[in-house]
């Protein structure tokens, strides 16, 4: 709410939003720079702190390895953890300001925006709010409760996701595309059952992490795991290994649909996604059965697809 404040009040004092589209290039190698500047200063900060505050992954002795993965698991100046506030808001908020000004550009070069442009704004905008909305959910992932700060997820946070994230807009302002209403009404009914599963996943996971007796969850099948925590068999979660993962991809595919078939850059993302969201399962599947062992292969068993029912 304060960006878009602080935007409102930019262009409303004349700031040329529009002219933004023009930068992309600069501004992504000096992101880049920031980020690398970044990592070396948690590089070094991280030779300062105590073991306890090592990330497990990153500390392997090889300075360049652990550079790239981060040493630290939480670097903190005071109470500001620098992993938490980056590993959403200057991305995602990046991203959206980014479709913004291209939408403005397109207004500009064209007399309005296309609908394939308001699609994908439109899309995304609701995927960054629902991320920010929900933010508390990071806390339980990967990123934060395994993996170091280093070069990886600075540059990631600050670099990676706001100038190819938003490919679509990008494609979209210099390859203009005719997309007709029946079109645009299946493309949004694609992203509205990728929203649906994915929100409805992570609402049911976090529910039940945070308060297994809540009536929503209540009633839902568990296999009991001999650290204490139980492993959910049935609704979202009986489905697939990774609903989540699977509701991401739909909408992925969903905000590359508006750029037509003509060429393969705006499906850039939807293929890295995957590629991501495979290697980070297997990585989850490599835990989880040190972590649940025979508990684990249980549920494996009783859940065999990983990401796609029937295929994956």
């Amino acid at each position: 709410m304060l960006t878009a404040l602080l935007v409102g009040l930019g262009v409303s004092a004349g700031l040329p939003l529009g002219a933004l589209p023009e930068m992309l290039l600069p501004l992504a190698f000096a992101a880049t720079l920031t980020a690398f500047i970044f990592s070396l200063f948690l590089y070094v900060k991280a030779l300062l702190a105590p073991a306890s505050a090592l990330a497990p992954g990153g500390n392997s002795g090889n300075p360049i390895y652990d550079f790239f993965l981060g040493r630290e698991l939480n670097p903190r100046i005071c109470f500001f953890d620098f992993k938490y506030f980056c590993e959403l808001r200057p991305g995602l908020i990046g991203w959206v300001l980014i479709n913004l000004a291209l939408l403005v550009q397109e207004a500009e070069l064209r007399g309005s925006p296309s609908l394939a442009m308001w699609l994908v704004n439109g899309f995304q905008l609701l995927y960054v709010g629902d991320a920010l909305w929900h933010e508390e959910a990071v806390l339980t992932t990967m990123d934060i409760i395994h993996d170091g700060f280093g070069f990886m997820l600075a540059f990631g946070d600050l670099a990676w996701v706001p100038f190819t994230y938003s490919l679509q807009a990008q494609f979209l302002l210099y390859h203009p595309q005719a997309l007709g209403l029946p079109m645009a009404s299946v493309i949004c009914l694609i992203n509205a059952t990728g929203y649906y599963i994915f929100r409805g996943a992570n609402s049911q996971k976090n529910t039940f992490r945070k308060n297994p007796s809540d009536p929503r969850v209540a009633d839902l099948e568990t296999i009991a795991t001999a650290t204490g925590r139980q492993l959910l068999v049935s609704g979202w979660w009986g489905m697939v290994r990774h609903p989540n993962y699977l509701g991401d991809l739909i909408m992925a595919l969903a905000w590359s649909l508006p750029c037509g078939v003509s060429h393969l850059l705006p499906y850039f993302y939807l293929l890295y996604f995957t590629a991501l969201l495979v290697h980070r399962e297997a990585r989850d599947e490599r835990q989880c059965q040190q972590k649940y062992g025979l508990a684990w292969h249980e549920y494996c068993r009783r859940v065999p697809y990983r990401i796609v029912p029937y295929i994956y």
